[in-house]
């Protein structure tokens, strides 16, 4: 619920020319709490097993306080209802838009790999094939989201400058040869690499979220959840279907089959049109019905 209300309220508070950088910090966020938290949970947990989750509380307890406090009307504005303002877009609206549709393909192919074959596969790959403990499995993982936050912001300022298209279509080409990597893995040096360079790449592939926003203009919470749902699916499908061929084959086989999906995501980042309509101009807004 909160994820879905405070990355529509991202989309709808920022102009077209700010949305890409909005987006990457706002994911940003999310990068420094999955680094931090484990680390100073794990520090809390030499005083008590519960402590974290005590800590946890009152964490969420201070971010719903600021929430009620500062996201209040009376605080952002009261809501003035235009004739001339452009309405909220239905779901059955948005799926006649060709990028919101090339954005939920992208959106469930990039949590299958980026969520659900990391959290699922990998930590057993390392571990049985590579022979690793598994806290290099923990500080592998910790690296990957340092690279990712590294460049997160600045893949966000230029998808606003020079459009969402060539940003995505850099980030999943990383994040593709980073699959690539990981097949051929042979050592945890190889895997490290492997990790750097899909790290850096899902910090691009991360502005693939802006494309809702530019389709939306920021007025639709149903057509954004939607989008997060096509995620949500990625992650679930991915690692029954992953853990099914790691069972009868190998984890080195369902990664290669994680690469072959995986390919469809490029031939989509190239066909995707532009949304970035600050780059563009509205009079190529993307439309309903198009193409």
């Amino acid at each position: 619920m909160f994820s879905v209300s405070a990355g529509a309220l991202i989309l709808r508070v920022v102009s077209d020319s700010q949305r890409g950088r909005a987006q990457s910090l706002y994911n940003g966020g999310f990068i420094a709490g999955g680094v931090a938290g484990p680390a100073f949970g794990g520090a809390l947990i030499a005083i008590s097993p519960r402590a974290p989750f005590f800590i946890y509380s009152g964490l969420l307890i201070a971010a719903g306080t600021v929430s009620l406090i500062y996201l209040h009307e009376s605080r952002l504005g009261a809501k003035v209802e235009k004739a001339s303002e452009e309405r909220a877009l239905t779901i059955r609206e948005a799926l006649q838009i060709k990028p919101y549709l090339y954005s939920l393909f992208l959106a469930f192919l990039g949590s299958w790999v980026l969520f659900g074959m990391r959290s699922s596969i990998l930590p057993l790959f390392v571990v049985e094939d590579l022979g690793a403990s598994a806290s290099i499995v923990g500080l592998s993982f910790t690296i990957a989201l340092i690279a990712q936050g590294s460049v997160m912001v600045r893949a966000g300022k230029y998808s606003d400058k020079n459009g969402r298209k060539p940003v995505i279509l850099i980030g999943f080409t990383i994040v593709m040869a980073a699959l690539m990597l990981l097949v051929f893995a042979t050592n945890i040096y190889f895997y490290f690499a492997a990790m750097i360079v899909m790290g850096l790449g899902a910090g691009f592939a991360a502005s693939a979220g802006a494309i809702v926003g530019d389709v939306i203009k920021g007025k639709s919470g149903k057509v954004y959840a939607f989008w997060q749902m096509s995620g949500d699916a990625g992650m679930m499908v991915g690692p029954v279907l992953l853990g099914f061929i790691s069972d009868y084959f190998s984890y080195r086989a369902a990664i290669a089959v994680s690469a072959a999906v995986f390919s469809l995501a490029i031939i989509a980042a190239l066909r995707i049109p532009e949304t970035n309509t600050a780059r563009l101009g509205d009079s190529q807004k993307p439309q309903l019905n198009e193409g």
